[in-house]
């Protein structure tokens, strides 16, 4: 057998590493936390435990991390981390990327539980998403007036498309009641002729990052509505990149960031100034090259044909000219005739074939074939009184009256039968004696 494939230990532990990436990639997993150090580079290294297990963890950049104000000794937090593997020690690890108290199970069931309602009823398809407008001439927001996020907005807005008009209605982003006047602003959008705002292309609705309590408005169903009815297309941008929202899922487009939202609902004037230019450019080099192509083309004919005596020029293409002229005259005249030709051979067809002709002749072969009909049936006729009056010749000769003239007789009873024999009579009997001039009746004695 030739011999198995060894792996160093550096292969298979990176082995296993992509294997726990790719399947197990980023989960969230709640535990106590024990052995927290807080190392002066920033980073903090901790043990995630629960009664039957634990795993190391490790935090890069944690002050920078959200909820890493919940990383306590004995705290039972709840975290979002990335599987892997610590290749040098050959351990199991995950790396935090936020955290957060333990104990928000009851909101965490409440945000599947209306994400899995709406999304029954179809508020998250991709079929009923809206485009965005590439070149929005008003842009709604709707976030606080105060705060980081507005600021932010503004100044992508001012710097890439400082054309673009902002409008803005302040809301509160959390806190009990907030839900509903996010939905308010995004209705009062909605309709602009109705509440005096101006018409807008397109909307930007967030906030900045926080716990999933500092961003609940955005995962109430009024909200949540508010968006699906809302006929101008949304751009969703509440929190940080890993932060999702009902909203999220219901806008017609989400985006990571504030900012993000920004650069995506406008187009960089400076980039398209810089296209505008590149393509005037190339407009002026393909009208040079055009322009240039033409005029060495016309020296090129003023140099040649053009310095030529014009009649000499055109003498050919003249003659050329009337050689065709001539054809399609004769070609002409030929199609005409035999047009017109056609026209008599169908007039004499047409004539021949009038109704009143065909029944002309029509009725003429009924009269010769009544006459022909009349002369057979004569023939006929004569030739029977013939044969009628040949047979009544012999029937005369033959027949019991020629007996009769010579003096003969034929003697019958009362029924006709002939008296053949003395027989055939009894006394009594009438008899009936035909003569040639006549009949005798008698009675036998």
């Amino acid at each position: 057998m030739p011999a198995a494939k060894t792996l160093s230990v550096t292969q298979l532990l990176r082995r296993i590493k992509n294997v726990i990436e790719i399947d197990v990639g980023e989960v969230w997993v709640e535990g106590e936390v024990s052995n927290l150090k807080k190392q002066g580079s920033g980073h903090w290294y901790f043990t995630l435990k629960d009664d039957n297990a634990q795993i190391q963890c490790a935090m890069f950049g944690a002050r920078k991390r959200e909820g890493h104000q919940a990383l306590q000794d004995g705290a039972k937090v709840k975290v979002f981390a990335e599987a892997t593997i610590y290749e040098q020690r050959g351990s199991l690890q995950i790396i935090v990327l936020r955290a957060e108290a333990a104990g928000l199970g009851d909101l965490q069931a409440r945000f599947e539980a209306l994400k899995r309602k709406l999304q029954e009823e179809g508020l998250f398809d991709q079929s009923r998403k809206q485009a965005l407008p590439r070149f929005p001439r008003t842009i709604g927001i709707v976030t606080s007036e105060t705060g980081a996020v507005i600021q932010d907005i503004m100044n992508v807005i001012g710097r890439r498309a400082p054309w673009v008009r902002p409008v803005l209605i302040p809301v509160r982003v959390q806190g009990r009641g907030s839900e509903r006047e996010i939905a308010t602003a995004i209705r009062v959008f909605s309709e602009p002729e109705r509440f005096s705002v101006p018409r807008c292309d397109l909307l930007i609705v967030g906030r900045g990052g926080g716990s999933l309590e500092d961003l609940w408005s955005f995962n109430e169903e009024i909200v949540a509505r508010a968006i699906a009815d809302c006929p101008i297309p949304l751009i969703s941008a509440v929190g940080h990149e890993i932060d999702f929202t009902i909203a999220d899922f219901v806008a017609d487009l989400r985006a990571p960031t504030p900012s993000a939202a920004a650069e995506i609902a406008v187009p960089d004037g400076q980039e398209l100034s810089s296209r505008l230019q590149a393509l005037r450019r190339r407009l002026q080099q393909n009208t040079y090259a055009k322009l240039n192509h033409f005029q060495v083309l016309l020296d090129s004919m003023r140099r040649g044909p053009l310095q030529r005596n014009g009649a000499r020029l055109l003498r050919e293409p003249i003659m050329r000219l009337d050689a065709l002229r001539d054809r399609l005259a004769f070609a002409s005249q030929r199609n005409l005739q035999k047009r017109n030709e056609q026209i008599q051979r169908l007039k004499t067809l047409h004539r021949a074939l009038h109704p009143l002709l065909i029944l002309q002749r029509k009725q003429d072969l009924c009269q010769n074939l009544r006459q022909r009909l009349q002369q057979i049936m004569m023939q006929k006729l004569q030739s029977h009184q013939q044969h009628l009056a040949h047979l009544d010749s012999l029937l005369r000769t033959l027949g019991p009256e020629s007996s009769l003239q010579r003096g003969y007789s034929i003697t019958f009873d009362e029924s006709g039968n002939v008296i053949r024999s003395r027989k055939d009579v009894s006394p009594g009997k009438k008899l009936i004696t035909r003569l040639s001039d006549g009949e005798i009746h008698s009675v036998v004695e």
